[in-house]
């Protein structure tokens, strides 16, 4: 299936190079598409001289920092008539591209992979525990409010079928950040598409700054506790 790894980015101009050398280095036949927000660090045009050294690399450049579920929806839009899966990748290095040829492998028989941190082999490297409580917290209200079997839905690292997300209304999804996980997760349960989880290995970033916020957490609690009654009251 021809694959598109969307690399959304602000900010990563000492991470970007090395992500995508990585990346081509083990799965050698996928595409990347580096959709970056106009990062005042360069990164933007970091990105357009890799591609001359990528043949399968391409860049789409976005006018602002609109926040990280708008930047794969425009990847979406910008891919999804040219390829059968596509799948979400960070830039900053925490994602391993050797298990993205586990989650390839796997998307041939499901709708949607998510690769997992919270599902036995799953494991996080060099988080504070205070990081870890939030995403095991995280993922539990997330699963009691919506009623999904999904161990990490906050997750950033997946692939998705083009033949799913076709079914979804992306002009409807206005999620940022966790939350816009979570969203995705629960439109593919929801419409009965196949979701498989598998383990993965993240390592937090070395170099640069998380772009986790108070505000990010805030927003995925609500949106999610909104849903949750939704979910209840209309049945």
């Amino acid at each position: 299936m021809k694959t598109r790894v969307l690399v959304p980015t602000y900010q990563e101009l000492h991470t970007l190079a090395s992500i995508v050398h990585r990346i081509f280095e083990h799965n050698p036949e996928v595409h990347v598409l580096v959709i970056d927000d106009n990062s005042p660090d360069g990164t933007g045009k970091l990105a357009d001289q890799l591609k001359a050294k990528y043949s399968n690399l391409e860049v789409l450049h976005r006018k602002s920092k609109n926040g990280l579920g708008a930047a794969y929806i425009d990847g979406f839009n910008n891919s999804i008539d040219d390829f059968d899966v596509l799948v979400e990748m960070d830039a900053d290095g925490s994602h391993d591209p050797q298990d993205l040829v586990t989650i390839l492998k796997e998307i041939e028989d499901y709708d949607c992979v998510l690769g997992s941190r919270w599902v036995p082999g799953g494991k996080v490297i060099n988080w504070p525990k205070s990081r870890e409580i939030l995403s095991r917290g995280g993922n539990s209200y997330a699963r009691l409010m919506l009623g999904i079997d999904i161990g990490d839905a906050t997750g950033g690292f997946r692939a998705y079928k083009t033949t799913a997300l076709k079914q979804l209304d992306l002009s409807d999804i206005d999620s940022q950040g966790y939350c816009f996980q979570v969203d995705m997760v629960r439109r593919l349960l929801k419409k009965g598409f196949k979701v498989k989880e598998v383990p993965i290995t993240f390592t937090e970033r070395t170099i640069g700054t998380s772009k986790m916020s108070r505000n990010i957490v805030l927003e995925a609690f609500l949106k999610i506790g909104i849903w949750g009654l939704q979910r209840v009251f209309t049945r």
